[in-house]
């Protein structure tokens, strides 16, 4: 499993990034204080604090090279 933390301060930037999760099968959480949700789900994202960055873990260790590469535009470290 990867961590990174993603910033997304923008209606935009929440679709863009999750057209590019459902690109892969892999399972994505997203956490934000003591929250968990589906990566993949918009209405989820939506009930975060977006004002801060979000910690997006990777479960499929196959796939996360080019996970990261889709998602690089998100990405604040």
């Amino acid at each position: 499993m990867k961590t990174v933390k993603v910033c997304l301060d923008s209606i935009d930037k929440v679709k863009d990034f999750v057209r590019a999760l459902t690109l892969f099968d892999s399972d994505f959480d997203m956490r934000s204080g003591r929250y968990t949700i589906d990566a993949k789900s918009i209405l989820g994202i939506f009930s975060l604090d977006l004002s801060k960055p979000i910690e997006l873990d990777i479960y499929n260790e196959d796939e996360e090279e080019a996970v990261l590469e889709q998602i690089a535009p998100f990405i604040c470290e």
